[in-house]
């Protein structure tokens, strides 16, 4: 792994869509397939609701694609559409720079993150827990996505693999999540001691928490009631630099 002999005091795992972005994880498959649009957004709520698991919402999604997505088309995608929240990347540049490992941990497909991460569009981090729904043969360092997320549940295990991997205590972990599919990572991370941060947190989250005695121990930009549309005006307003405060508290 790319960053193996580093050392870091401290690790934020997080989510990356509607969470760090506002795109969707499927949304990808969406711009290449636009008739398959309003299929892949309910999918999405739906084990993002706990609804379904994961495995069977890619199988659905498999499924449904007339053929697999190109490179190319990732591309296009990237060029036109991504977009992450304010000052996102300054958070993970700024996390590197005090030695606290940075990580996403997401549904969201490998190839979006092999394609991200060439373009420069990201900073590179040391770990991508990613599915592999949709992944291509380009040269990326394989270490980096050596942990997979398959089910939502993976979550918690690819963080762990990360704390042993870099010898981070769980104390000093920080794990940020928006919605039910990241319920079971809470659960764990409030089990190991580690921080808990809902960031555009959905009612879904909550919910889950709620359900199993757990706290989410802060909440982040915009908090959505059941049913409440997304704001994305107010969402892309949100300064993330405003979490380095808490983080640094988290982890003292």
């Amino acid at each position: 792994m790319r960053g193996r002999h580093r050392m870091y005091k401290a690790a934020v795992s997080s989510d990356w869509s509607e969470c760090l972005s506002p795109n969707g994880p499927f949304d990808p498959l969406a711009f290449a397939y636009p008739e398959l649009e309003t299929e892949l957004s309910s999918i999405f709520r739906e084990y993002t609701g706990n609804r379904i698991s994961l495995t069977e919402a890619t199988q659905r999604i498999e499924t449904l694609l007339p053929a697999p997505l190109t490179a190319a088309k990732m591309d296009e995608y990237l060029d036109r559409r991504f977009r992450t929240y304010r000052g996102v990347r300054e958070l993970i540049e700024w996390c590197a720079g005090r030695d606290i490992l940075f990580m996403f941990n997401t549904t969201g497909a490998q190839g979006y993150f092999q394609r991200a991460l060439a373009k420069c569009l990201i900073p590179a981090v040391p770990v991508v827990a990613c599915n592999p729904l949709v992944q291509f043969n380009d040269g990326s360092n394989p270490e980096r996505y050596s942990c997979q997320v398959l089910e939502i549940e993976h979550k918690a295990r690819c963080s762990q693999y990360a704390l042993e991997t870099f010898g981070i205590p769980p104390a000093r972990l920080v794990v940020i999540g928006d919605s039910g599919g990241d319920g079971p990572h809470f659960n764990w991370a409030a089990g190991v001691g580690a921080f808990r941060i809902g960031s555009m947190t959905k009612q879904s989250l909550r919910n889950y928490c709620a359900a199993k005695g757990i706290t989410i121990d802060h909440c982040f930009g915009i908090s959505y009631a059941s049913g409440e549309p997304r704001d994305l005006k107010r969402e892309m307003q949100v300064d993330f630099m405003e979490l380095t405060d808490i983080i640094q508290r988290a982890i003292a």
